[in-house]
């Protein structure tokens, strides 16, 4: 009995230190954010690549609900366009080239934990959360004269080959710094993108176990408080 006591006594401080320490918020704001993607593919078997540049750009929306400690807390759903792909990297001096751009509507859900001054000032901040995607269309670009014969074996699947998967989905995290003014919010972010999804199928018979999609990001964005 004595022990269920002691357990309860600390369960009852625990919730009033929590309640002390807990500040509750009530944010909405919304902005834009755009930049540039740099991507390539977690292929097996593996295949020679360079990043690939491409652009990225949406909307977002974030939700504040509460500071614990000195850490403010938010929900942040983001609808963007960005292009993705990779460019493999022949490495034979020859100028031959094979690149191709996956054209995605991105819907990342994350959470947004920021430190700093509050309601004006700097903010560091931490983005992290899944997301899916959607494949709206794709491009393959060849320059050269080189043939697919010429290719290692392993990897001549890939040219010309359909997408087979149009969904994606991955983990998406982030780090960046916010200025907060009277006339809005302006912020400046780095982010990375791992796919779980494949683009191609992966069964035994098929040319490759994995095929998924890595992104290093840079964006800039403005947003407004709603209330």
């Amino acid at each position: 009995m004595k022990r269920i006591l002691t357990t309860l006594t600390i369960i009852i401080l625990a919730i009033g230190a929590s309640a002390q320490v807990e500040e509750r918020r009530n944010m909405l704001e919304i902005g834009v954010a755009g930049g540039a993607n740099f991507s390539n593919m977690d292929f097996q078997p593996t295949v020679r690549q360079a990043y690939r540049f491409g652009l990225n750009g949406g909307i977002n929306a974030r939700y504040t609900c509460e500071k614990y400690f000195n850490m403010i807390c938010a929900a942040q759903l983001e609808v963007n366009f960005a292009q993705r792909g990779w460019e493999e990297d022949f490495d034979d001096d020859t100028g031959n080239s094979y690149n191709r751009c996956l054209n995605y509507i991105e819907i990342p859900f994350l959470a947004h934990l920021s430190f700093g001054k509050e309601p004006y000032g700097v903010q560091f901040f931490i983005n992290l959360g899944p997301q899916i995607g959607i494949l709206m269309s794709d491009k393959e670009a060849y320059e050269g004269s080189w043939s697919i014969e010429s290719r290692p074996a392993a990897t001549r699947g890939i040219y010309g080959k359909a997408i087979d998967n149009k969904f994606d989905y991955g983990i998406l995290g982030g780090l960046g710094v916010e200025l907060k003014t009277k006339a809005g919010n302006f912020f400046v972010e780095g982010r990375y993108y791992y796919g779980l999804g494949d683009i191609f199928n992966n069964s035994k018979s098929d040319d490759f176990g994995r095929s998924a999609n890595m992104t290093i990001s840079a964006r800039l964005g403005y947003s407004v408080r709603i209330f």
